[in-house]
């Protein structure tokens, strides 16, 4: 059965948050420090990414840090972001650059998860068409519209596809309009479903929670979305990866350690 070959995950920053952003009506007043994750796939036919972090500069210069972040509080603080936690400097330590990436995919279009394409110029860029639509009504307030500018050019995708031999893209809504998961098959360990924020943490997995925060409200199809995840779970014999969960991120190799 085709394969990739590579998984290495990347900690682009962290974020800290009140529990209910992740699950929904339970965690009023517990606050937790989450890891904001990219993963960099390699293949037999290219490199690909699952989402790129946050925009650098809007975390480390003060005005527009205030002019994005501000109005969040006092649920969720401004994101922790080093220099060395930008993807060129990851590509670097394993002596590529952003033009060794093959195909850019965004799970969904919130600031820590796509901000960073302001790194990755002239990138293949794929993400739902339901998406970018919603993105582009102004709505959803994890949404950057600047961070949307070059969305023209991106290729839009309107259901489940392989990106290439061993790596399927999978249809979650809920969190967001178009938020897509993904299945990667690899040679050595059993097959890997990034969830995204399909599920910031395990307890979303474990307790068939929805994320606190979902389009137009639609828990339902939130909860679907992570009983989809887990029925094919069960029948690929995969692991399910959550997002935000710090406790599971530390047990993952630590980069540039990787999962094959």
């Amino acid at each position: 059965m085709p394969h990739a070959l590579k998984i290495w995950t990347l900690l682009t920053g962290t974020i800290r948050y009140e529990k209910i952003i992740s699950t929904r009506n339970r965690g009023h007043g517990q606050w937790i420090e989450a890891p904001i994750l990219a993963y960099l796939i390699e293949t037999p036919n290219g490199r690909i990414l699952y989402d790129v972090g946050c925009d650098y500069r809007k975390l480390t210069e003060t005005s527009l840090c205030a002019h994005y972040f501000d109005c969040m509080r006092p649920t969720v603080e401004a994101p922790k972001m080093q220099a060395d936690q930008r993807i060129p400097h990851y590509l670097e330590r394993l002596g590529l650059t952003p033009a060794d990436i093959d195909l850019v995919f965004l799970g969904h279009l919130h600031f820590d998860h796509a901000g960073g394409l302001c790194d990755l110029p002239d990138c293949e860029v794929h993400v739902h068409r339901d998406e970018l639509a919603a993105a582009r009504t102004g709505l959803d307030g994890g949404i950057f519209s600047d961070e949307l500018i070059n969305s023209d050019q991106w290729h839009l995708q309107t259901g489940e596809y392989e990106l290439t031999p061993g790596v399927q893209a999978i249809t979650t809504p809920g969190h967001t309009a178009g938020h897509m998961s993904l299945l990667i098959r690899l040679p050595k360990s059993r097959p890997v479903i990034l969830c995204g924020d399909a599920a910031d943490l395990n307890e979303n997995l474990s307790d068939e929670i929805a994320p606190g925060c979902c389009w137009q409200n639609n828990v339902e199809q939130a909860l679907a979305s992570i009983r989809k995840l887990k029925l094919l779970a069960r029948s690929e014999h995969a692991q399910l990866w959550p997002n935000h969960d710090m406790i599971f991120f530390k047990s993952l190799p630590e980069f540039p350690l990787w999962c094959d």
